[in-house]
This record gives structure tokens, sequence and C-alpha cells, in this order.
């Protein structure tokens, strides 16, 4: 069959592998105990962190688990951006019973954490160990459920897990599709609690998620139409839940926005915000989400100079009108901008502290992330250097 030039100029040859098992649903959680009766599940070891337990998250969830006569222990040794050293503790207590099942409880932090006490303890030595791409030699038999409590990170269907090794001011990003979990159990009930902040700063990481996946050299026409709703969803609820917490519709939308971003760039990957993005966390402590809402606006700006035909869509998805393509490209950036100071979030790195002085290393820094390659126009560190100094 001969394919006419047209349909060659598509790239409709692409991989998608989505291994993780999606539950989702406004109030689910009361069922959680019997999804575990169903797979068995006898004892468990729950990942969290202090402020989802004393927030009273955990009360549905635990209220599950005893109907089902299921055991569970619950570990809040999880600090943000989890550290190496994090991984190593949690699999030390893990050990210590015979568990069959880890549950995660939380936001990207809780979850990545969970990823790593799994692969760790199936695999020995230490979760840095299998930083890159495929790197687990084996797969971990247990099953791992994750329950996100915010709506941005996308970690419930991602094949990454991100730690924190302060000793070299370092993000190490492990990518294996052994690091996904078994079941994502969405329930948007979770969030309904999530102060503006958090709301915010998780939110427009799942903007960033669909946006920088849309743009993205590795992105295909499954991951570019999962990109695409999560955008337009996102750009619809996030205001809304970030002012209103108590928006029930908004609260759904945005988990089902995240979610559509998660299993989007689990595909398609990233680019320069999230490289970026890294190596501003890890040399000077700005929690991921403010970062990302930092660079955004300016990563779509340089992108847009390469595909305005995507940076038109993003910008027709967020609301702007204009009667040329390349009219409507100019204005992706100033929606993004336009979102996140609607959403109270950071617009200058130095009010999160930021000094002049490291934006030199973040620049250099930026350069290690695995993203950076997937990033439609590729920058030189004097242009990362010159975006970073456009912030400041």
């Amino acid at each position: 069959m001969t394919i006419s030039p047209a349909v060659k100029a598509i790239n409709f040859e692409f991989s998608f592998n989505l291994p993780t098992l999606i539950e989702f649903g406004y109030g689910k959680m009361e069922k959680f105990g019997q999804q575990l009766i169903s797979i068995g599940v006898k004892r468990i070891f729950m990942v969290t962190d202090k402020g989802v337990e004393s927030a009273g998250l955990l009360a549905a969830l635990t209220d599950s688990l005893q109907a089902a006569a299921i055991q569970f222990d619950i570990y809040t040794d999880v600090e943000s951006d989890p550290s190496l050293e994090t991984i190593d503790r949690g699999v030390e207590v893990f050990q210590q019973k015979p568990y069959d099942c880890i549950v995660a409880v939380g936001g990207g932090s809780p979850i990545d954490t969970a990823k790593g006490i799994r692969v760790v303890a199936a695999n020995g030595g230490n979760i840095g160990h299998y930083a890159g791409v495929n790197q687990i030699p084996v797969a971990p038999t247990i099953p791992l459920l994750a329950i996100p409590t915010t709506s941005g990170t996308g970690s419930e269907v991602t094949n990454f897990g991100v730690y924190s090794d302060w000793q070299n001011n370092v993000k190490v990003t492990v990518t294996s599709q052994y690091m996904a979990p078994t079941i994502a159990w969405v329930d948007p009930a979770l969030t309904m609690s999530l102060p503006a902040k958090m709301t915010a700063a998780s939110g427009i990481d799942a903007l960033a998620h669909g946006i920088e996946t849309f743009f993205s050299l590795g992105s295909s026409p499954a991951s570019d139409a999962l990109a695409i709703e999560a955008i337009h969803t996102v750009n619809r609820y996030l205001s809304r839940a970030v002012h209103n917490g108590s928006d029930m519709e908004a609260r759904i939308g945005m988990s089902h926005g995240s979610l559509l971003a998660g299993m989007a760039f689990n595909n398609g990957f990233l680019g320069l915000a999230h490289a970026i993005g890294s190596a501003l966390s890890g040399h000077c402590h700005v929690p991921h989400g403010v970062a990302i809402g930092l660079l955004l606006p300016k990563v779509v700006e340089f992108n847009a100079t390469v595909r305005p035909d995507k940076a038109a869509k993003i910008a027709g998805l967020m609301g702007m009108k204009g009667e040329h393509s390349e009219e409507l490209a100019l204005q992706a950036s100033p929606a993004v901008a336009r979102l996140v100071e609607d959403i109270g979030l950071p617009t200058r790195l130095r009010e999160v502290d930021v000094t002049e002085k490291k934006l030199f290393e973040i620049a250099k820094d930026s350069f290690k992330s695995g993203m950076m390659k997937f990033n439609p126009r590729q920058p030189s560190e004097s242009e990362v250097l010159q975006l970073l100094k456009e912030i400041f």
C-alpha cells in the first residue's frame, strides 16, 4: 500500500504504555478495602506524610481498611522533595514486617517515596543507583497503590520518581516501567481541603505537564490528545479550585486534568521548564510547583518561535482569541502568565529568595536533566541564563 506524503508527515508510528490500572471517582475511597480484598491483600505498608495525616485525609481510607479487616501500618517520615536517604530509611522500616502491599497517600513526595521503597526492597542498593532510563533490573512483585491528595504531579500513573541528592544539589530521576504504580485510586474528595497555595502550585505543574508534553519532541498523536484535553481542563478549573476550595466540580475537574496530564507526559515526556526547574529546586530548595510556575510563561515564549502552530493551539485552549495563527501563537505565553498571577504564585525568582549569583549554576545544571533533549528548541547555556535573568 502506498502512503501519501500528507500522511507520512504525521507521526502515526508510536508506542504508548500505561501499565497502571486507573480507578477514578468522587467518594470512591469507601470501596478501597473491598478492592484490596479482591487482590488478596492482608497487610499494608502505608506511605504518607505528616501533613496528610494531620489534615485527616486518612480517615476514609483507614475506615475502609478496618471494615475489610486489612492490617496496616502508617509511615510518615516523608519530606517535600524526598531525599535519597529518605528512601533508605523507608526500606529499612518496610523490611521489618511481611507486608504484601504498599499504599502511597499524598502528593508527589509520598508517591515517589513509595515507588523508591518498592524498587529498592526488590533490587537492593540505593534508589540513586537506578538513576536514568531502564536501569532497574528486577520488577517488584509487591503491588503499589497510589492515592493522590493533590491535583498536579500525575505521579500516580507515571514511570518516574524524582529524588533530591542534597550532597550534590541535584534532583535524581529514575525512569522505568517498574516504577509505575499497580493501581491509581483517584478520589477527588481527598483534594477538597487542599490549601489554596498547594492547589495553585500543584495545579500549575499539571498545566505544565500538558503544555510541555504537547511541545515535546517525544510527543505522539496519542499523547497530544491527552495533553490538549489536560490543558483545556486545567485552565478551566484551576482558578476556581484555588479561589473556592469547596467547589466540587472544580476539584473533580482538576483531579481529572492532572490525571490526563500524567498519562500524557508518561509517554511524551517534558522539556525546558522541568529541566531548569529541577536545577532551581536542587540549588535553592524552591518547591517544585512554585519553580514551574516561575518558569513556564518564559518557556512557552521560548518554544513558540519554533512551534507556533502548537503555541497557537495552547493559546486557544486557554481562551485567547486571534484572527491569525501567528497572532494567536504570541498570546500563549501571556495566557500562562495571567493564570500564574491569578492563582497567586510568585512571578520573580527574588520573591522565593533566589540570589542572582545562583543563576549561573542553575543554568549550567539544567543540562543535567534528561528532559532537556525533548524540548523542541534546544537552548544554549547562555540562553537559559538569559531566561533566568528575565524572571529574576
